[in-house]
């Protein structure tokens, strides 16, 4: 979330708004590299530095997981045991509308639209979005291991999301920035403190299955639902405005809290901790 944090607000500032192509070419170029060289270095640190796994296993259920022969599992037998399992599904899709609209990547078009000449600022409001995100994970993370509530905080985040994105949606025209940081900073915090929450759910609601591979579903329903949104989204602001751009992701939002309501809290991993 941190790496996001940089990404939005970096590039407006190394690559500045001009209409010669070469002097844009230029400053991308430099962009670019960076970005290599910041890679090249993460992927040294993982060679050098991460281990396999932690000398023991962090929990009882984890332990259970570990205990069983290898050649006993089975990665598509997993997958299918993950798609047949109802509550994950509905997880997975309401996961993917909630994640998959924060990977829509038209936020500097829409606060340049109604605030042209912002370019630097628009990079300033991803910031906020990711900074306060980061927090809400943090916070969703410490109540969730306190009280185990996860479908009821799963619900009341997903409610909250909706709530900012509406919010956003009208105030973003109303010529006031610091209002749109504000509630640009609260659908924030919600919206990326829903991600771990869907992690844990899903880690809940399949176990003993690997919490890789349900990881990586929501992961792809994500990046299906970004493609999408950025695709529908992107052709409906052309035709209609930005206005009704986001409302479609409101109508979606709302679809997702109607299903996350009907997941059932079945907490498999609690009872093999128990």
């Amino acid at each position: 979330q941190l790496g996001i944090a940089v990404g939005f607000l970096v590039p407006p500032v190394l690559v500045p708004n001009v209409e010669d192509v070469e002097k844009l070419a230029y400053h991308i170029s430099i962009m670019f590299f960076m970005t290599a060289g910041v890679a090249t270095a993460l992927f040294i640190l993982v060679v050098i530095v991460f281990k396999e796994k932690p000398p023991h296993p962090p929990s009882r259920a984890q332990a259970l997981v570990q205990s069983r022969p290898t050649e006993e599992y089975s990665y598509v037998q997993s997958i299918l045991r993950l798609l047949r399992n109802a509550n994950f599904m509905l997880l997975m899709v309401t996961y993917g509308l909630n994640a998959g609209k924060k990977k829509s990547p038209l936020l500097n078009r829409m606060v340049i639209h109604h605030y042209p000449g912002e370019e630097v600022n628009a990079g300033r409001i991803g910031l906020t979005i990711v900074l306060s995100g980061m927090a809400g994970a943090l916070i969703s993370g410490i109540w969730l291991d306190r009280t185990k509530t996860y479908k009821q905080t799963t619900l009341v985040v997903y409610i909250m999301s909706l709530v900012g994105m509406i919010a956003y949606t009208f105030t973003l025209s109303l010529g006031h920035l610091w209002v749109v940081f504000v509630t640009a900073g609260m659908l924030g915090f919600f919206m990326t403190g829903y991600l771990p929450l869907g992690f844990e759910f899903a880690a809940e609601l399949t176990y003993p299955e690997s919490e890789g591979t349900s990881s990586g579903l929501l992961n792809v329903s994500a990046q299906i639902f970004g493609i999408a949104f950025t695709i529908g989204q992107g052709q409906i602001i052309d035709c209609f405005g930005t206005k009704a751009g986001n409302l479609l992701l409101c109508s979606f939002l709302c679809l997702g809290t109607i299903m996350t309501a009907f997941i059932k809290a079945d907490l498999r991993r609690q009872q093999a901790n128990l």
